[in-house]
């Protein structure tokens, strides 16, 4: 199970920066100007063979001052509850300031473990200056600048060792994990009551009623697995109540959990931006993908054509992975739900699928004698051997070339798309990988 660590602090302290810093993204826009963030960034951070989730807590918009604390206030708590480890952070140059202290009253109180970090430390005079920060009573403060990675990488040898192990709880289901995911009042609690064939999660037409992820084990007409209910994810401008922030985190957290996500669209809306949102995180974790259009009973044209053109949709705004199953089902009316299951089974299926050395470079080096990747330089590249990695995530393949370093994306699309026509991935991420022979 992935860790999570939230950075808090106030507005201006430079946790954009920071995130970007950890991320090795620039997803988080940096400015001067305070309360820029108003988005939730969310990513990954890979330190020292660990990877965990980071989380930036922005979006405070200053009206008032109180207005303004409540509001910290709120993303504070909702943060330290839902993270491992909290990043608290603060500006060495501006002095320990009442947001500050009002922020290390609440995290004092937490059970959660703190770092404090000093941000804009760029030089050692300013190191002196972080002294004062002992009185906020959260241990030793770590002086980083996270402007020009000055500091960073101790800062993140100390987040690694206090973050909890991956317990053998967490690896022992072997059970396969189905996420339910979506914007809020798709459908999502309707689709798993009607798997289940009870009513066990509240439905109502008010967007946002589920606020957990919610697992319940499934295993009827031979199948057998962990279906999740995820709360809504809607576009983060809308994230206000802080409960809703929470609900976000966890779903988010129950999408790096899955091993297949079920993503919901509403056929009477069509697909919107925050679908796509999903879909890139999704992506963004390399899970597979099963894409079921709910709601279809409230189509009042359902010819082949229609389905058709819905389905060329979906595909042409999820290019370039457009390998995935498309189910046009309706939770209320039950129609087509096994199906949904069938296919989150066959897609798990071909996730854990292994192709035999021997196999693949049968197949695959004849197609790529007569395909070569295109000379660059004058130079000619050679693959003469391929292989499937063995036990990994996500299906992994490996090419070995004299010349790795020429060869392009649209060449390994290219791999990806001959593996796809020989072998069935479909619904799965495939990651390929050239190597020097």
């Amino acid at each position: 199970m992935s860790n999570l660590v939230a950075i808090v602090g106030r507005p201006n302290v430079g946790k954009s920066t920071l995130f970007n810093r950890l991320t090795q993204t620039r997803h988080a826009i940096v400015s001067d100007e305070a309360g820029t963030t108003r988005d939730r960034q969310y990513g990954h951070c890979d330190w020292a063979g660990r990877v965990f989730s980071v989380v930036d807590t922005g979006g405070w918009v200053v009206n008032s001052d109180d207005i303004f604390e409540e509001e910290i206030r709120k993303q504070v708590v909702v943060a330290t509850e839902e993270a491992d480890l909290i990043l608290f952070l603060v500006d060495v140059n501006n002095g320990i300031t009442d947001l500050d202290a009002e922020v290390a009253t609440i995290l004092r109180r937490s059970d959660k473990p703190v770092i404090l970090v000093c941000n804009k430390t760029d030089n050692t005079d300013q190191q002196y200056l972080s002294a004062e920060f002992y009185s906020l009573g959260l241990g030793d403060p770590w002086c980083i600048s996270s402007a020009t990675g000055s500091g960073t990488g101790d800062l993140l040898d100390e987040v690694v060792r206090l973050l909890p192990r991956p317990t053998d709880a967490d690896a022992g289901t072997e059970l396969p994990r189905f996420a339910v995911v979506g914007r809020p009042n798709v459908g999502k609690s309707s689709l798993v009551n009607a798997f289940i064939g009870e009513d066990r999660h509240i439905v109502t037409d008010i967007a946002g009623t589920t606020r957990d992820s919610i697992y319940t084990r499934f295993n009827k007409f031979g199948l057998d697995f962990l279906l999740v209910d995820t709360a809504g994810i809607r576009r983060k401008n809308r994230v206000s109540e802080d409960l809703e922030f929470y609900s976000v985190m966890r779903s988010i957290r129950a999408i790096e959990n899955s091993d297949v996500c079920i993503l919901m669209i509403d056929a009477t809306r069509g697909i919107e931006g925050q679908d796509m949102n999903i879909f890139q995180l999704i992506q963004r974790n390399q899970k597979s993908l099963v894409v079921v259009v709910n709601k279809w009973d409230l189509v009042p044209d359902k010819n082949q054509r229609v389905m058709d053109t819905f389905t060329d949709a979906i595909r042409n705004r999820m290019a370039p992975f457009t390998d995935f199953p498309i189910i046009f089902a309706s939770a209320l009316t039950k129609q087509r739900i096994l199906k949904i299951l069938e296919e989150a089974k066959q897609v798990y299926d071909n996730r854990v699928r292994r192709v035999s050395t021997a196999k693949l470079n049968e197949e695959m080096l004849p197609l790529i004698e007569a395909f070569p990747p295109p000379s660059i330089k004058g130079k000619y590249i050679k693959i003469k051997y391929c292989m499937q990695v063995p036990e990994t995530r996500v299906p992994t393949f490996v090419f070995y070339a004299n010349l790795p370093q020429y060869v392009r994306e649209p060449y390994r699309r290219f791999l990806e798309n001959k593996i796809r026509e020989r072998w069935q991935f479909t619904g799965c991420p495939i990651n390929i990988f050239i190597r020097q022979k």
